[in-house]
């Protein structure tokens, strides 16, 4: 007898219902995320531009019908005497806005003296008691277009109840670093000022230096400063003129709050007074009052 042929059966078997579904399974969830990230890619906000840092550029230069012999009014119980200073130092922001009335435009002459001593090393710090102010404006001239220059109308405000530590490490923040300038005519720079003993670094004339600097004119955290100093093994008396160097970055700042305080220019400002405060972690400038040219 010959075999018995069957026909051939063909029929999809369960391994085959399987991998159809976990293949179309596989390709629909492909389909899905490329339809994802297309609308992503398509709804995403462009990039932000890249912020460039502006410089502001001050060009002041005085007042063409100013007087050369403009002097400072000091209003102090003390005998009247030449360069004087407040016997008593601004302790908060209202104390400063009553004593700034009684305050008129510094003159050109005080500010070179003060340049004098810087590069000299001649120091003449001003004595405790009253002077009586000419009530002119200062001369001045050149090709600015008139007000009083950074230095003359910024005052800047560190707490006076913050740690010594703390304010360290404001002063490192802000790039801000210390000078003292000592007997023998060098200037002391001192910079890391949160370590245990920070970093000196000595010149013998401060004539190269270009960035701006602030002396002190009142409050007690000049203390502060000199217990800084203290830290690094030097020896800072009552009458060493202390600065304060501010970065470019930290000058321009300031220079941004100022405008933007009240949008005015820099002719129209006498005074800016700024305040140190902290800043989610860190530490910020902020303006607290500002005077105006009448």
């Amino acid at each position: 007898m010959k075999p018995v042929v069957h026909a051939p059966v063909m029929k999809v078997t369960l391994y085959d219902w399987v991998s159809s579904w976990a293949i179309s399974l596989f390709i629909g969830l492909l389909m899905t995320c490329g339809a994802v990230v297309t609308v992503w890619l398509t709804t995403r906000l462009p990039k932000p531009p890249e912020v460039v840092p502006v410089e502001l550029v001050d060009l002041p230069g005085g007042f063409e019908d100013g007087s050369p012999d403009e002097t400072l009014r000091v209003d102090s119980p003390d005998p009247e005497v030449r360069d004087a200073v407040p016997a008593d130092s601004v302790a908060d922001q209202t104390e400063i806005a009553e004593a700034v009335e009684a305050v008129v435009e510094m003159s050109d002459a005080a500010t070179q003296q003060v340049q004098q001593q810087f590069d000299t090393g001649i120091q003449n710090t001003g004595k405790v008691g009253s002077a009586k102010g000419t009530g002119r404006r200062a001369l001045g001239s050149g090709p600015g277009t008139g007000g009083l220059p950074r230095e003359q109308r910024w005052f800047v405000k560190f707490g006076e109840r913050t740690s010594l530590d703390e304010y360290a490490r404001q002063l490192e923040y802000f790039d801000i670093e210390l000078g003292a300038l000592l007997p023998d005519g060098r200037l002391a720079y001192l910079t890391k000022m949160s370590n245990p003993v920070p970093s000196v670094k000595f010149v013998n004339s401060g004539a190269a230096e270009s960035r701006l600097y602030m002396t002190w004119q009142g409050g007690e955290r000049r203390t502060a400063d000199v217990k800084l100093f203290a830290k690094a093994n030097i020896d800072v008396h009552g009458d060493t003129i202390i600065f304060h160097f501010y970065s470019k970055l930290a000058e321009n700042k300031l220079a941004q709050l100022e405008l933007e305080y009240r949008n005015r220019t820099v002719k129209q400002i006498r005074r800016t007074y700024f305040a140190v405060e902290p800043d989610a972690g860190g530490y910020k400038f902020t303006v607290f009052r500002q005077i105006l040219f009448q």
